[in-house]
C-alpha cells in the first residue's frame, strides 16, 4: 500500500513559513497533481514526501507509517527530475538498471525489468545510446523507464515536463497518463499548469500562499470552485468576474447594470463579484442562456482553430468569451448568461 498523508504539516525556511499546517490524503494507485502559483509550497510538500526536507511539525505518513525521521533511501520512493539527472558517461539501459544493480539484484531481474521497461516507454532502440546522443522527450522517457524498473511504491514528479516544446509536452502528458493506467501505482506530481493537472489528475491538490486551497478531481475544482483564486486559476481562458453586489440572496445587481438571476441563493454580505467562464457567455438568445441586461464592446478578436476568443469590454470590466463567429471590433455586443453555471464571491474571496 502507497497511500500518502499528511497530518496538519508546517515547514519553514528561516523566517518564511512555506507550509502552514497542511492536511490530506491520497488512496492507493492515485494519480494526485500538487497545483499552484510559484512559491505556493508545492514542491517543497514532494521535497518533504521524498524525504528531502523535513517538517517542523506534524506527520508524514506513507503506507500507513510515520515516515517523519525515515532516510529517503528507506522510503521506497522513486523521483523524476526536471532536468533528467540521468549520468551522462552511462547508456541508457546502464542508466534504467542503475538503481538494481546498487540494490545488487539478481541479474536475471535485471535483463528482466531492462527489458519491461524499456518497451513500456517506448525506448527499447535506444538502449546503447548516451544522454548525448538523446532528444528531450527521449531523455525524459528513460527518466520514466529508470524509475519504473526500480518497482517503488509510489513515483514523484516534480515538474518533469517543464523543459520540453508544447507538442511535446502534449505527447509526454499522453505517455505519463498511459503508464499510470498499466503500472498503477501511486503518483504525486508537481506543476504550474492547469491544463497538465486538468488532464494528468485524478486528484488536484491546489495550493496559494502554503495553504491548500481546495482537493478535488479535475471536474470539482472546475465546476464547484471553492473560492475565488480556484476559480481564476482554473481554466485555459480564466473565469470572468463582474463586480457588483447582491440585491437579496437570489439576484446579482452588476455595477455594469443589469440584474442576473442565480441558480441558487448566494449567502453573502456587501460588495461581490459575479463570476462566469468564457464558454458559458454566449452574444445571442438561446435555450439555458439568460439576458444579463448588459453590453460590451468587442477590443479584439483571435482565431484560435474552431472558434474565436473575443476580448470585450463591459464599463471597467474587460472579458473573454469563446465564440464560433469572429466579431467585428467596435461591436456592441448583449451578454446571455448560462442560467447554471453563475457563480459569486466575496469581496477578496
Amino acid at each position: 500500500m502507497a497511500n500518502i498523508e499528511f497530518r496538519d504539516v508546517f515547514k519553514s525556511f528561516g523566517n518564511v513559513d512555506v507550509l502552514k499546517g497542511i492536511s490530506f490524503s491520497i488512496k492507493d494507485g492515485d494519480f494526485a497533481v500538487f497545483l499552484g502559483p510559484s512559491g505556493c509550497g508545492k514542491s517543497t510538500a514532494l521535497r518533504l514526501i521524498s524525504g528531502l526536507e523535513t517538517p517542523e511539525k506534524g506527520d508524514i505518513m506513507i503506507g500507513g507509517a510515520r515516515v517523519n525521521e525515515t532516510h529517503p533511501k528507506d522510503r521506497d520512493i522513486a523521483m523524476v527530475f526536471q532536468d533528467y539527472a540521468l549520468y551522462p558517461h552511462l547508456s541508457v539501459a546502464e542508466n534504467i538498471v542503475f538503481g538494481l544493480r546498487a540494490r545488487n539484484a539478481p541479474q536475471s531481474e535485471v535483463e528482466k525489468m531492462l527489458a519491461a521497461t524499456a518497451r513500456l516507454a517506448g525506448i527499447t532502440a535506444l538502449l546503447d545510446r548516451k544522454p548525448a546522443q538523446l532528444s528531450g522527450g527521449q531523455r525524459q522517457r528513460v527518466a520514466l523507464a529508470r524509475a519504473v524498473a526500480r518497482k517503488p511504491k509510489a513515483f514523484l514528479f516534480d515538474e518533469p515536463l517543464s523543459n520540453l516544446d508544447a507538442k511535446l509536452r502534449m505527447s509526454m502528458r499522453e505517455e505519463l497518463k498511459r503508464l499510470h493506467q498499466q503500472i498503477k501505482t501511486t503518483c504525486v506530481y508537481v506543476t504550474h499548469d492547469q491544463l497538465e493537472a486538468m488532464t494528468l489528475g485524478t486528484q488536484i491538490i491546489i495550493m496559494n500562499g502554503g495553504i491548500i486551497q481546495q482537493i478535488g478531481t479535475p471536474r470539482d475544482l472546475y465546476f464547484r470552485p471553492a473560492n475565488r483564486f480556484v476559480a481564476e486559476f482554473i481554466g485555459t481562458v480564466p473565469m470572468n468576474f463582474f463586480p457588483g453586489k447582491l440585491d437579496g440572496e437570489a439576484t446579482f445587481a452588476a455595477a455594469g447594470g443589469g440584474h442576473i438571476k442565480l441558480p441558487e441563493p448566494a449567502r453573502l454580505d456587501g460588495a461581490a463579484s459575479l463570476g462566469v467562464r468564457p464558454e458559458h457567455i454566449n452574444l445571442s438568445s438561446r435555450p439555458g442562456y439568460i439576458d444579463s441586461g448588459m453590453k460590451a464592446s468587442v477590443e479584439l478578436s483571435e482565431f484560435i482553430g474552431g472558434s474565436y476568443i473575443i476580448s470585450a469590454r463591459c464599463g471597467e470590466t474587460l472579458l473573454r468569451l469563446v465564440s464560433e463567429d469572429d466579431i467585428p471590433v467596435g461591436n456592441e455586443v448583449p451578454l446571455h448568461l448560462h442560467e447554471r453555471w453563475l457563480y459569486v464571491f466575496g469581496e477578496n474571496k
